[in-house]
């Protein structure tokens, strides 16, 4: 354990302290200690085990990988090395599994339905100063990342995070991803994400697994979620692989019919990371219409019906979702504005109250905006603009994309700019690519030297 630097300190986070053990099952820390606990030269993992025996074993009937068990259900935590991580394994970052970028850690903050209270987003940009590089960046699934991390800083923020309830699984945090109309009410939001969690089985998920919760306003059903609900008159079409199967259930039976899919594609997944993967999403269809051969208890099995004929079909997602004033689905007031490039300063952040996250990079507040400098026209140049961190940020980006998609300022046609061809944090629909090469860009597809991307980009954009 001479890899570990006990340096700082994690608060525990759920109940009292964890017993901490080494690879060998030999307690390290007694029970009651705090987890004074930090990583340096090895990204170790913190996995979660299953109560072993009174002297501080755990045996290896007992032990499960870190996304099996909820932090509530085991006193016990073991670091693991790299060594011992499994091959292949989901690759996307969460607050705790960061990502080693150019600029540091990078971790990524589960925010479900994009709901943030005050205190919250206030604590946020506190860790963004003193732990990142000052910023908070707003993700195509209104979740937030924090960058520029120093090893061992995941320790710290996981457990900032934990204190404000941003943090309520240490082994489902990953999987907590849950779109949902930024105007429309948040209870099926909460009750979705509790939904998640409580179900041990599906921390198997994988992190690029979506929710999508539609209000009826059809602004986050088109989304490429895995599972999306959307109203249709007085029942909820529930949307498997972004495809309409003609599925319908009650408004109370939306969480338990995604939580039955969920389980479902597990089952029959692969290597598939998402539902629209699989050879045939209607296998999924299938479990859930046919309960009774998944074993779910006759109690609690839900009524679905499938309609042989009505199919939503999709709609267009809005550019740069609400923007300007804004009317809530209970009636309050408010405002929506875009975040240029989705980054949040702290200064920003620190000035907002409750917020929601919007799936385009931007915020809605009820009430009054504050002068910001955020996006609160439609018409402006900088709605419907998205770029990836770029250099010198990222190892993989061929270019600074952030301060080349600063420099056009012709409004229209969403634009998301690239530093290489993994596209990362493109949104979805109608989106014109500028992706950075050796020799220039790609618009589209066409190659343009880097001294006329400017100029492709405005024309690509009033197209």
């Amino acid at each position: 354990m001479s890899e570990v630097d006990k340096s700082r300190i994690m608060r525990p986070f759920l109940g009292s302290a964890p017993r901490v053990v080494g690879g060998d099952g030999r307690s390290v820390l007694a029970p009651g200690s705090r987890l004074d606990l930090a990583f340096r030269r090895a990204p170790w993992r913190v996995q979660a085990l299953l109560p072993g025996d009174s002297g501080g074993t755990a045996p290896d009937s007992h032990r499960l990988p870190p996304h099996a068990i909820a932090a509530s259900d085991s006193p016990y935590i073991r670091l693991v090395p790299p060594s011992q991580r499994r091959t292949g394994a989901d690759a996307c970052p969460g607050a705790l599994d960061v990502h080693r970028a150019a600029d540091g850690g990078l971790a990524r903050v589960r925010v479900p339905g994009g709901r943030l209270r005050a205190e919250q987003l206030h604590r946020l940009a506190d860790l963004a100063v003193d732990l990142g590089d000052g910023a908070l960046e707003l993700t195509s699934r209104a979740n937030l990342q924090l960058r520029g991390l120093a090893p061992g800083a995941e320790l710290e923020l996981g457990a900032e995070l934990a204190a404000v309830g941003l943090l309520p699984s240490l082994t489902h945090e990953k999987v907590r991803n849950i779109m949902a109309s930024p105007l429309g009410p948040g209870d099926l939001v909460a009750e979705l994400d509790a939904a998640v969690c409580a179900e041990r089985e599906l921390a198997d998920l994988p992190g690029r697994f979506l929710f999508a919760l539609d209000s009826g306003a059809g602004d986050v059903a088109w989304s490429r979620a895995d599972l999306a609900a959307l109203p249709v008159g007085d029942s909820v079409a529930l949307l498997v692989g972004g495809v309409d199967h003609g599925v319908r259930v009650a408004p109370d039976q939306v969480v338990p019919a995604m939580i039955v899919c969920s389980k479902a594609f597990l089952r029959v997944r692969d290597e598939q990371w998402r539902i629209a993967e699989l050879p045939d999403t209607s296998v999924i269809v299938a479990a859930l219409v046919d309960q009774e051969a998944q074993g779910q208890p006759f109690e609690a099995r839900i009524p679905v019906t499938i309609s042989p004929t009505e199919r939503v079909t999709p709609g267009t997602p809005p550019t740069g979702g609400p923007i300007g004033p804004v009317v809530f689905a209970d009636g309050g007031l408010g405002v929506g504005a875009a975040v240029p490039l989705g980054r949040l300063t702290a200064e920003q952040a620190r000035a907002l109250g409750d917020v929601v996250i919007t799936p385009w990079r931007g915020v809605v507040v009820r009430g009054d905006l504050p002068e910001l400098g955020l996006i609160t026209d439609p018409s402006a140049p900088g709605i419907g603009v998205t770029s990836c961190a770029g250099r010198p940020h990222c190892h993989k980006a061929l270019a600074d994309v952030r301060a080349a998609a600063l420099a056009v300022s012709v409004p229209g046609r969403a634009v998301h700019w690239a530093g290489c061809g993994r596209r990362c944090g493109r949104p979805a629909g109608d989106v014109l690519d500028v992706v950075a090469t050796t020799d220039g860009y790609l618009v589209d597809g066409r190659a343009i030297p880097g001294e006329r991307v400017a100029e492709a980009v405005a024309q690509g954009r009033q197209d």
